[in-house]
C-alpha cells in the first residue's frame, strides 16, 4: 500500500511546512511524520541538529541519513530554513545577554546568597564563532 504524503499536521500554514519524508519501515521508534515535524520545530529553536535530534530521541547521525533518503528534498528544504530561523534566535539570545548581562544567583554553604551579574561573554564568543551567525565581529568592525 503507497503512502500519500500530505504536510506535516503541527507544520501545516508555516514557513516550515513540509512532506514528511516516506517510511522504509513503520517503527513506532523510528521517523514517523509526527517526529519529523518535531524534529524540525526544534531545530527552528535551537539551531543545533544534534541538540534537536536528542529532543526527540533521535540521533544526530539518523537525522542526516533521513535528510539524505529518496524523497527528502521537502524535508531538507524545511531542515535549511529551520536551522536558519534557530541560529538566529540563539544569535538574538547572545546579544540580549551581551547587552543586559545576566544575573547568577548561588546559594553557598551556611544558607549565605551570592549575586553577581553582568555579560556573559563566553555566550557572545560563541555565537559570533558561528558561521551561520547573522553578523561577524572583524577587526575593523570592533
Amino acid at each position: 500500500m503507497e503512502q500519500i504524503a500530505t504536510p506535516a499536521p503541527l507544520l501545516a500554514d508555516t514557513c516550515l511546512a513540509f512532506l514528511p519524508v516516506p517510511q522504509q519501515r513503520h517503527r513506532a521508534d523510528g521517523w514517523t511524520p509526527e517526529t519529523q515535524a518535531n524534529f524540525i520545530r526544534a531545530l527552528g529553536a535551537m539551531g543545533s541538529v544534534g541538540q534537536a535530534a536528542k529532543a526527540v530521541g533521535m540521533g544526530r547521525r539518523s537525522a542526516y541519513r533521513l535528510r539524505d533518503r529518496p524523497g527528502a528534498a521537502s524535508f531538507a528544504a524545511a531542515w535549511n530554513s529551520a536551522i536558519s530561523m534557530g541560529r538566529t534566535h540563539q544569535f538574538g539570545v547572545a546579544m540580549d545577554r551581551a547587552l543586559n548581562g545576566v544575573t547568577v544567583v548561588r546559594v553557598l554553604k551556611g544558607g549565605a546568597v551570592d549575586v553577581s551579574g553582568g555579560a556573559d561573554m563566553d555566550i557572545v564568543r560563541s555565537a559570533l564563532r558561528e558561521d551561520a551567525a547573522p553578523l561577524k565581529v572583524t577587526k575593523d568592525t570592533v
